[in-house]
């Protein structure tokens, strides 16, 4: 902690505190909501392929509309998102995420369901810049890696409950289910968050600012151009593949569609507990290597995964764990490199801006994917093995762009600097 004296500085606190791990609850609970709303479409990509009669095109337009809305909604915040409590930008693009879901649920053809999935990726994308602004905010470079990688494991506990619990949803009462089971929960979790999160306003201090010039800073820095491709890389590496793991399992491995809850339900587990183990590991030796060692073993998945032949379930579950754990394992440490290299007085438009270059690679991957596969409503899918070459490409780039990612000089988040009261300086 800081004691408040100028140039005394005492070693950080290594626990994190009731309070940190309450803030941690709550983002971690918004981010279940948030991954399973985008992630709950691909599995059910086959079941809306035939029900809707899409195309592989049509289809990934569908998973691209809520990428693209998150994009061009947190580029235009970034002007302006610095001027806000954290915590009420959160709480309020909360809310108008979970009304837009609800609608996603309620869509009863192709056209309708795509504008509510731009509607939900508008609200859905802010609410996760939000988040990230948040951990930057609240936890020094330190401890960073081990909340990154807890708030991350919302996508390991989406596979492990949220897709098994919406794939049943889907097939007890409709393809639109999931999604309303979404919206319900997010009032709970909402009202949680409100209780749970505190006011963070401490980035608006300092008298009126210049938005253009703060978005300048942003975009002007060298350090953090560079974690922008650095990121844009890595989640094209990811997304190109994802969208069509599930179809292609089922149309080309020989997997039912029985077998899919089962294989992300294994490979969540999995992943769950690895994201919390290398959330600790990259604060203790380095995010650095660890990303290395990640995404190698993501590459080489994503190579294996995309020309798999017809395989037994065994093989299927253990190709998509070591699949998940990569390309999930290799985002905490990522995470935690870019959020170092924000400057802290504009880290609000930075990770705006930086979601919105996520959000772009999460569009076009799809549909970029869509455009090299083919196949019928029933057939089995073509080109998914050219989709693989593609995203190891990007997953090399992300390798050594990796090497310049470098942290900012103002090293602690806002609430840690030395001119505060030394109870407030506790991690």
């Amino acid at each position: 902690m800081i004691d408040g004296q100028p140039g005394n500085t005492k070693p950080f606190v290594q626990q994190l505190t009731r309070r940190d791990w309450g803030i941690i609850l709550a983002l971690a609970a918004i981010n279940f909501l948030h991954i399973l709303d985008f992630v709950i479409i691909m599995p059910l990509g086959d079941r809306l392929m035939h029900e809707l009669h899409l195309n592989p095109a049509e289809f990934s337009a569908i998973v691209s509309a809520y990428a693209v809305s998150a994009m061009i909604a947190t580029l235009a915040a970034s002007v302006m998102i610095d001027r806000f409590d954290r915590r009420t930008t959160l709480l309020v693009c909360f809310c108008g995420f979970g009304i837009s879901t609800l609608f996603c649920g309620l869509a009863p053809n192709y056209e309708l369901l795509l504008v509510a999935r731009g509607f939900a990726g508008i609200f859905g994308g802010l609410s996760a810049a939000a988040m990230l602004a948040i951990i930057g905010d609240c936890f020094h470079d330190s401890r960073r890696g081990t909340a990154t990688g807890a708030v991350m494991s919302a996508f390991a506990v989406a596979s492990i409950v949220g897709l098994p619990a919406g794939l049943w949803l889907a097939n007890e009462f409709g393809r639109g289910m999931p999604f309303i089971a979404i919206a319900i929960l997010s009032i709970p979790v909402g009202i949680a968050a409100a209780i749970l999160l505190p006011s963070m306003k401490e980035h608006t201090h300092g008298g009126r600012r210049s938005l253009i010039r703060d978005l300048q800073q942003v975009v002007s820095t060298p350090r953090h151009l560079v974690s922008f491709a650095f990121m844009f890389s890595l989640v094209m590496g990811t997304f190109t593949i994802i969208p069509f793991l599930a179809p292609y399992m089922v149309r080309n491995a020989g997997r039912t569609a029985d077998d899919i809850p089962l294989i992300y339900l294994v490979a969540g587990i999995a992943t769950f507990i690895m994201l919390n183990v290398i959330g600790r590991v990259a604060d203790r030796f380095g995010k650095r290597p660890v990303f290395r060692i990640m995404a190698v073993l993501a590459l080489i998945m994503t190579l294996t995964i995309t020309n798999l032949p017809e395989i037994s379930l065994f093989i299927a579950i253990v190709a998509s764990t070591l699949f998940m754990i990569g390309a999930s394992g290799r985002m905490v440490p990522a995470q935690a490199m870019m959020l170092a290299s924000a400057t802290p007085s504009v880290r609000g438009a930075f990770v705006n801006i930086n979601s919105a270059v996520q959000h772009l690679a999460m569009s076009v991957a799809p549909l970029i994917a869509g455009q090299l596969m083919g196949g019928g409503e029933s057939g089995p899918l073509t080109g998914y093995a050219t989709v693989g070459y593609v995203a190891a490409c990007f997953s090399i780039v992300s390798l050594l762009s990796a090497q310049f990612v470098s942290p900012a000089s103002e090293s602690l988040p806002l609430e840690l600097k030395p001119k505060q009261k030394p109870e407030l300086a506790a991690v």
